[in-house]
């Protein structure tokens, strides 16, 4: 099951970090994915700029924080386009 995750060779790695919000294709062509982040607002922020680091996503790209269901806990959602063939694109500017 594991193996599911892990990646053929480096470039499908590096792909996957750079991402990819292309909103150009149609939407019939493109995958949506959504990525949530919950936890303490600190939490949440330092997550978010380190994924930012690593090259994830821009800190821009994430949803403002909101509340969660707890209380206690915060949520951010970065939503990520992909066309649908797994080709990755990057989209100039915001």
């Amino acid at each position: 099951m594991t193996e599911e995750f892990v990646p053929n060779d480096d470039k499908s790695v590096s792909a996957s970090l750079e991402g990819s919000n292309d909103e150009s294709a149609p939407v019939s062509e493109q995958e949506i994915v959504c990525v949530t982040v919950t936890g303490s607002p600190k939490a949440v922020r330092e997550t978010i700029l380190t994924l930012y680091r690593l090259g994830f996503a821009e800190v821009g790209d994430w949803s403002p924080v909101q509340r969660a269901a707890n209380p206690k806990q915060v949520m951010s959602v970065l939503i990520r386009r992909k066309l649908a063939d797994g080709k990755s694109s990057r989209k100039s500017g915001r």
